[in-house]
């Protein structure tokens, strides 16, 4: 599997995009701090290359183990897809997951508002995708699950590699959800209300789910892979930035709270309250 190069391609979107940092900002949903979010990019960011070092050491099967695996020891519900290949959905899934990766972040530059405090909404989108390669990373790093198309006659070297074990979960689908969804919450919550948020949240949905459809035919994760990395990256891409929802725009709030009880007992606590 050919990783994604979310970081270097959030890099050359931030130095593509410095001059539109300098136009009048618009009054921003979210809090962040370059000395707190910088250091926990930083730290996603070592992980993820930890989870890279664990992918390297693991070891792929030789001609002798592929010839014991059986479709029958798939469990059911991926076992349609065991044996399936081809290199067409590959190059498709290809073609969708990387210029989503550039073009989710980019069409919120389109937008007024978010152009005006675009260079904090980058610094939260490469924290995001961040978060999710570190999470992926790890995961496939110390979990092993046979691909697909090892279960067929197809695939060349890419048999015996030891990429061939790291079916589980599907990382194409996991970095296009959260570029999607990230940018639907983003616009979200620069336009609370708006009448566009339907076609963006549908648009945000469907693409992820194109992404999955292409690494099942292309043998390259089950139809489970895809489901969770689908539901792991869409949920890092609208965490995140909930995540720095600032206080005026979640209407939350915390007050201390103390009193005496009909029982004639003293409490104390907080009180959380949203304003509706």
């Amino acid at each position: 599997m050919k990783y994604p190069p979310s970081f270097v391609l959030v890099t050359l979107l931030t130095m593509a995009t410095l001059p539109v940092a300098t136009a009048q900002k618009a009054p921003s949903p979210y809090k962040t701090r370059f000395a707190v979010d910088a250091p926990i990019t930083a730290g996603l960011g070592t992980i993820s290359g930890l989870g890279l070092y664990l992918v390297s050491q693991k070891d792929g099967l030789n001609d002798a183990q592929l010839a014991t695996l059986n479709k029958n020891d798939v469990p059911k519900f991926d076992r349609f897809s065991a044996g399936y290949y081809s290199t067409t959905a590959q190059t498709v899934g290809d073609f969708i997951v990387y210029p989503t990766l550039l073009i989710a972040p980019g069409l919120l530059a389109l937008n007024g508002d978010v152009r005006g405090r675009y260079g904090q909404v980058l610094g939260l989108y490469l924290q995001t995708l961040a978060a999710q390669n570190a999470i992926f990373t790890m995961t496939i790093g110390t979990t092993t699950r046979y691909r697909p198309f090892l279960y067929g006659t197809e695939g060349g070297s890419d048999r015996n590699s030891h990429i061939s074990t790291n079916s589980f979960y599907a990382g194409h689908t996991a970095n296009t959800a959260a570029a999607t969804f990230f940018a639907a919450k983003v616009y979200h919550d620069f336009h609370p209300g708006s009448a566009a948020e339907p076609f963006v949240w549908t648009a945000a949905a469907l693409v992820p789910a194109a992404q999955a459809y292409t690494r099942l035919k292309a043998g390259k994760h089950f139809l489970s892979d895809n489901i969770v990395g689908y539901a792991i990256g869409a949920a890092t891409g609208i965490v995140v930035p909930q995540l720095h929802k600032t206080a005026e725009r979640t209407g939350l709030s915390l007050t201390p709270v103390q009193g005496i009880n009909i029982n004639g007992y003293g409490y104390s606590g907080l009180a959380i309250t949203k304003r509706l």
